[in-house]
């Protein structure tokens, strides 16, 4: 039997599982916290501008599952907010409890409160992960899908200090890289200014606490715009956070208010007692981070040197997926790396060639155009998303961006990968 063992419950690390289980592995998924889907938790956003493109082509590669599951939660479809189009907002409240109960159904093995601290390498492959309690855990193959936030000292040396965010690393530990571990050296994102890491781009607001207009009004809608106290618009924040397709100048002199079960606020972090002299939020209470009014989390720490099939550079048997894949901003380029690396761990137990998304796909050309910006010092400056920013823009300019599923269906046929993640 072939043995895959994927370290971090996020969406990539879910969406490695999925794959990996479909091509016949068995697959132990490995998560410190006491929930999957880290930051998956606070998040919400699907298929805005290019990230409908690339929601439509994962389904017809086979990656369809989870993305089956953020539509049918998603309490408001196909909706705009500033910059953003056709957007759907998940329910964040009820997402995790879904996603596991999918992930028990087809036999993944989940560990929660398992955190990994070091590995057994011999040369350039590894043998097995060890848990913080001491116990070894033996594998064929094995999946960093660890993220790129925190832990605290990051959050402090590069940041506000630790927000008190849903990753929780005071009360479950630190991330351990296990690229990192393995000897192979992380690449750290950089901010305009040269310094390290970038703020987590919004917090959630308890809907309770908003006023009643302003809660009716977000419900019904989705979305509701407030204007900002001049005296309070500060145009350099934007500049700070990780999330560049919403650093626009709508976002800099507003505050936008999104319903995703709770209020997704987007900003990075904004002082309560400036907080509550807005109309509407003379009552507004933080839901994450805790400490919203003072900093956010810090990301893009840690990212892994690797090839486009998702492979580590310098490791034989090590994969990547999500944020420590690249500098890859949301749940679909999680989803997305997350997917090929759970295909291809299987694929290289098998002795079979690696497979390379194509870039005729808006995938494909994410993840390649991705790896090539890890390696230039202005690309780490940059966050690359389907959404937004630089790459939305590429995608457009190439022609890869569409809302027409049969047009996506087509291109993914055309080159042969229609169900391919479905295949053994």
């Amino acid at each position: 039997m072939k043995d895959v063992i994927i370290i971090g419950g996020g969406w990539a690390g879910c969406a490695a599982s999925v794959i990996a289980k479909k091509q016949g592995a068995n697959v132990f998924l490995f998560e410190r916290t006491d929930m999957l889907l880290g930051l998956g938790n606070v998040g919400g956003i699907m298929r805005n501008n290019g990230r409908f493109t690339a929601c439509e082509e994962n389904i017809f590669l086979g990656a369809y599952e989870l993305f089956n599951i953020t539509d049918k939660l998603s309490i408001h479809k196909n909706m705009d907010f500033p910059g953003h189009k056709h957007a759907y907002l998940y329910d964040v409240t009820k997402i995790e409890a879904e996603v596991k109960s999918f992930l028990l159904s087809i036999d993944i093995n989940i560990h929660l409160q398992k955190r990994v601290v070091d590995i057994i390498k011999e040369r350039d492959i590894i043998k097995a992960i060890i848990l913080n309690d001491g116990e070894i855990i033996y594998g064929d193959v094995f999946i960093d899908s660890t993220g790129s936030t925190g832990p605290m000292g990051n959050c402090l040396k590069y940041g506000n200090g630790c927000a008190m965010c849903v990753l929780r690393c005071p009360s479950f530990g630190p991330r351990i890289s296990i690229s990192q571990k393995a000897g192979i050296k992380d690449i750290i994102g950089l901010r305009q200014d040269g310094s390290y890491g970038a703020f987590s781009g919004s917090c959630k607001l308890n809907k309770d606490s908003l006023s009643p207009e302003i809660k009716a009004k977000l419900e019904k809608e989705g979305v509701v715009v407030l204007k900002l106290p001049e005296e309070d618009i500060e145009m350099d924040k934007l500049r700070k956070k990780v999330c560049q397709q919403y650093a626009l100048k709508e976002y800099g002199e507003n505050l936008i208010l999104l319903d995703t079960g709770h209020c997704k606020m987007m900003t990075s972090y904004y002082p309560l007692e400036k907080l509550r002299k807005i109309k509407g939020l003379q009552k507004a209470k933080y839901e994450d981070p805790y400490s919203g009014g003072l900093g956010n989390s810090i990301r893009y720490l840690s990212m892994a040197p690797r090839e486009n099939t998702m492979k580590v550079k310098g490791i034989e048997n090590l994969f990547c997926a999500g944020e420590k894949a690249g500098l890859f901003v949301g749940h679909t380029e999680a989803i997305t790396t997350g997917s090929l690396a759970g295909y291809n761990s299987v694929k290289y137990i098998e002795g079979k060639p690696l497979l390379v998304l194509p870039t005729e796909l808006a995938l494909g050309d994410l993840i390649s155009y991705g790896n090539i910006m890890l390696n230039i010092e202005e690309g780490l400056k940059n966050r690359y998303t389907f959404s937004g920013g630089v790459y939305f823009n590429r995608m457009v300019e190439k022609g890869l961006y569409s809302t027409d599923p049969h047009q996506i269906k087509n291109r993914v046929e055309k080159l042969g990968l229609l169900n391919i993640y479905n295949k053994g």
